[in-house]
């Protein structure tokens, strides 16, 4: 095994491996050296891709099992996931054991060990802060590790120990503090993102599930399965097994690694390669989990089980969180590492003028980087782990930045304002067909898609007890428009009056326009047409989540001055909605491409947006806007371009959101503030003579430490 070796202290060394360590490999590493001879503990950092290992005896021996360690035998020992989940905190270190270890220790040698043997122990500690600093010098860099080590240099020069004992210990404390946050916060966003469940249509012998609808034709599912091999049954996706066929239709994820049978797809792999565009997949070609189908349909053969594979997507997700860091976050680190040479030029200063050794010290015993650094840092990770406690995901701070300085706030409709469980108010038939032969074709073509309505047409018939065996042809989901298909030769197609009449240009007769018009007032219809031909309408009525009106006014006490509603639905439907909701400004039949338009003009009048939506029609604004927030109940695509999942669907959870988003700033900002104005006076005092190197040090890294403590708190009592 590669590895560099970080920082060494007797019986306790610290390597840094090629990357980061995924969860599954950092549960088999730890296993594995664990069971040495001589180990104490493993302690696995997979953000930093280190890992810290506690011993006995000699270090020799330690780092020769990890150079005869071979990659085989970590992939033989990598979990499943339920072995994983049981174990995840295995990786969360005890800070308070951490912190406890390292005060005794530094106790014990400030109290037994002898003046000299004390100054020898501390230059031997000093050795892994000398390599950091050489390390940055000789990529020409002039940063905090090179401030560090002058300053422990300092210490050592003038021949005091305790001093330079102070300084590391106290460095070694926030580098642990903030670590602990990191990968707390990491396992936070692991554990929430395991438990979404994902079911899939599966080829083949089995049962229809509860969301199914099959056909009376008075036998029993098993007979009718035995005689259709080829029948579509919606599972669990973690019951799948390799050899098994899926069908992924647009909007849905792809759950497993697999290989395309038939069919042709685009599919969106940036929660995998980073690449924002979809690709084709056809025949032969392979897929991965975690990707969704954006448009088409494909027939997978399953390569390998679902908790071999999620893992992958889960951890992907979490180290592309690391990428995404705030702007103000980015301009605090930038700002710390450009005081770092002014501390060397008033150390400079300070020597010319005084000829004082001791008082140019407390300028490198003093500086703003530290504090600066890690208080950004851990306020971030500290409001995505509350983020993550609250159900929802996000996958970057940043978007958390954004979602503080927004002002325009854009909402779909149907499933993000109204229940993602609308009704069928009312069936409507035409040209001799019978209510319950429309309703049993819709919900026959609706079942194989992911969506609000699409759910309310099916479990309609399922209460009606309609069931039936599936006669059509292969169905095409139109992105907004609806769905097609063939039933015995003939076209059939499903969806919005713009779909049916304009697209396919059937007959919209004035007698049926008025009853149907009348018969949906109150919601929003579904229109129906075979071989050309109006045949039936199906009014939905999706009324609003509770508390919307409530929730809106809240948003607009927060900031909010402009919030707009985008639907495909008519006019009237949006007129109700809006005005029940609270909303001033909506915008009704829209296209995909229209909702990302209206969201393209907005940013370039300079307005900071955030889109709310749920379905596939709104992935295009999720992915325009400046902060995408998706229902967890909606389509995966919108979850996949998205830069925020409310888990639970709860527009309410926008209020918390908001408050965690002005709560990380206000926290960042303050930070800013007690850093610059504490550390300039101990600067301007250790300068002035009245304070000695030893206790400035003490006092900045102990108000550094306070200061990081204060930013893990939860954002609640803010």
């Amino acid at each position: 095994m590669r590895y560099t070796i970080e920082h060494h202290i007797p019986g306790r060394v610290r390597v840094c491996l090629l990357g980061r360590i995924p969860a599954a490999d950092a549960y088999a590493l730890s296993a594995i050296i664990e069971q040495w001879d001589a180990v104490q503990s493993c302690v696995i950092y997979p953000r930093t891709g280190s890992l810290a290992i506690t011993y006995t005896g000699e270090q020799t021996r330690i780092l020769s099992c990890l150079d005869e360690l071979k990659p085989a035998e970590i992939i033989e020992r990598r979990p499943t996931e339920a072995q994983l989940q049981t174990q995840l905190y295995r990786f969360e270190p005890s800070l308070w054991e951490q912190i406890a270890s390292l005060v005794l220790r530094r106790l014990l040698v400030r109290f037994l060990l002898p003046l000299p043997l004390r100054f020898i122990y501390q230059i031997f500690c000093s050795l892994g802060f000398l390599h950091a600093a050489i390390r940055s010098l000789a990529h020409r860099r002039l940063d905090v590790p090179v401030l560090d080590a002058a300053a422990i240099s300092a210490s050592l020069l003038q021949g005091k120990a305790d001093d330079a004992g102070s300084v590391m210990f106290l460095l070694t404390m926030g580098e642990m503090m903030e670590e602990h946050a990191r990968d707390r916060t990491q396992l936070e966003l692991i554990h929430s993102l395991l438990d979404m469940p994902e079911r899939v249509w599966r080829l083949g012998p089995g049962k229809d599930t509860d969301e199914s609808v099959g056909e009376d034709v008075g036998k029993s599912a098993d007979e009718d399965t035995n005689k259709n091999p080829d029948r579509e049954t919606l599972v669990e996706a973690n019951t799948l097994v390799p050899g098994d066929r899926i069908v992924v239709r647009t909007g849905s994820p792809i759950p497993v690694d697999g290989v395309v049978m038939s069919g042709r797809a685009m599919v969106n792999q940036s929660s995998l390669t980073g690449e924002p565009l979809a690709i084709e997949r056809t025949s032969s070609d392979t897929v991965f989990a975690g990707t969704v189908v954006e448009e088409g349909e494909v027939i997978v053969k399953v390569g390998a089980r679902v908790d071999k594979t999620r893992l992958r997507k889960v951890v992907s997700l979490v180290e592309q969180s690391e990428l995404f860091r705030p702007e103000g976050q980015i301009k605090l680190e930038n700002l710390a590492n450009s005081f770092v040479p002014y501390n060397f030029l008033y150390a400079g200063l300070l020597l010319a003028a005084t000829r004082s050794l001791e008082r140019a010290s407390t300028a490198l015993m003093v500086d703003y980087s530290c504090a600066l650094k890690l208080t950004g840092s851990i306020s971030s990770l500290a409001a995505l782990r509350e983020a993550a406690h609250a159900g929802i995901t996000v996958k970057g701070a940043r978007s958390l930045e954004e979602m503080a300085q927004a002002t325009t706030l854009v909402f779909d409709k149907t499933g993000t304002l109204t229940q993602t469980t609308p009704r069928v108010a009312d069936v409507l038939a035409f040209r001799g067909w019978e209510q319950r032969e429309v309703l049993r074709l819709a919900a026959c073509l609706e079942e194989h898609f992911p969506h609000s309505v699409a759910r309310a047409v099916v479990n309609e018939a399922a209460a009606q007890k309609l069931n039936h065996r599936e006669k059509h042809a292969t169905v095409k989901y139109l992105v907004a428009h609806g769905i097609a298909s063939t039933l015995e030769g003939k076209r059939v197609v499903i969806g919005s009056g713009h779909f049916v009449f304009e697209d396919e240009n059937v007959p919209y007769p004035a007698d049926i326009r008025s009853i149907i018009e009348e018969k949906t007032a109150c919601g929003s219809p579904l229109f129906l047409a075979v071989d050309g031909e109006l045949v039936g309408a199906i009014c939905i009525h999706d009324p609003l989540k509770p508390n919307i009106a409530l929730t809106i006014a809240r948003l607009r006490e927060q900031g909010f001055s402009r919030i707009v509603m985008l639907t495909g639905d008519n006019a009237a439907t949006a007129a109700r909605v809006a005005k029940e909701a609270g909303i001033d400004e909506f915008k009704a039949d829209l296209l995909p491409e229209q909702k990302y338009a209206f969201l393209e003009d907005l940013r370039a009048q300079g307005a900071t947006v955030v889109m709310v939506g749920d379905g596939v029609n709104d992935s295009p604004a999720l992915s325009c806007a400046d902060v995408g927030i998706a229902m967890g109940n909606g389509a995966a695509i919108a979850r996949e371009v998205a830069n925020i999942t409310l888990s639970s669907g709860d527009l309410e959870d926008l209020v918390k959101l908001r408050q965690l988003s002005t709560g990380l700033v206000k926290r960042m900002r303050r930070s800013f503030y007690w850093t610059m104005i504490l550390n300039t006076i101990l600067l301007a005092l250790g300068g002035l003579g009245t304070l000695q190197a030893g206790t400035s040090s003490l006092i900045h890294n102990g108000s550094t430490i306070l200061l990081c403590m204060n930013s893990t708190r939860t954002y609640t009592t803010n």
